[in-house]
């Protein structure tokens, strides 16, 4: 990957903020012609500093009522129950977002579900027959602070 100048991080910035910016607003911020703008756009996405553009839907439009972390551990730490745990999770369409992480527990879950007897069908009749799972402990998520925004820790 190539390094990032001064622009490249006020474009990622903007983007981060609006992805729905127009290239003619997003040059004019940054100070460049619009086909130069757009080039760099294009250079930032080939070279994977973009993972993808996405729209922030309203969760009750399509009828989420509840959000919930469930932090899972496994009963056994081999390669092949890890995988088959993050597998079968991903199929679970409740399944948000899924991090393997370090400490107590071995993955975080971020589920959405219609409401709290969604949410426990979901814990009992799925992560708990899982032969990979020991031990579940759910937790609702009262608000969300929106998007992540990523700082530049590259300077």
């Amino acid at each position: 990957m190539r390094s990032l100048d001064r622009i490249d991080r006020q474009i990622i910035g903007l983007l981060q903020e609006n992805a729905r910016r127009s290239n003619k607003e997003l040059a004019a911020a940054v100070g460049l012609a619009p086909s130069t703008c757009s080039e760099r756009v294009r250079r930032l996405e080939d070279s994977g500093v973009f993972r993808g553009f996405h729209a922030d839907v309203e969760p009750t439009a399509l009828g989420i009522g509840l959000r919930a972390m469930v932090a899972v551990r496994l009963s056994r730490h081999t390669a092949t129950d890890v995988d088959r745990f993050a597998e079968d999770a991903r199929a679970m369409p409740e399944v948000a977002r899924l991090w393997h992480v370090t400490g107590a527990d071995d993955f975080l879950v971020e589920v959405v579900v219609r409401d709290a007897d969604h949410l426990r069908q979901l814990a009992v009749s799925g992560f708990t027959t899982m032969p990979q799972v020991s031990h579940i402990e759910t937790s609702l998520v009262f608000t969300e602070d929106g998007p992540p925004t990523l700082p530049d820790l590259t300077l």
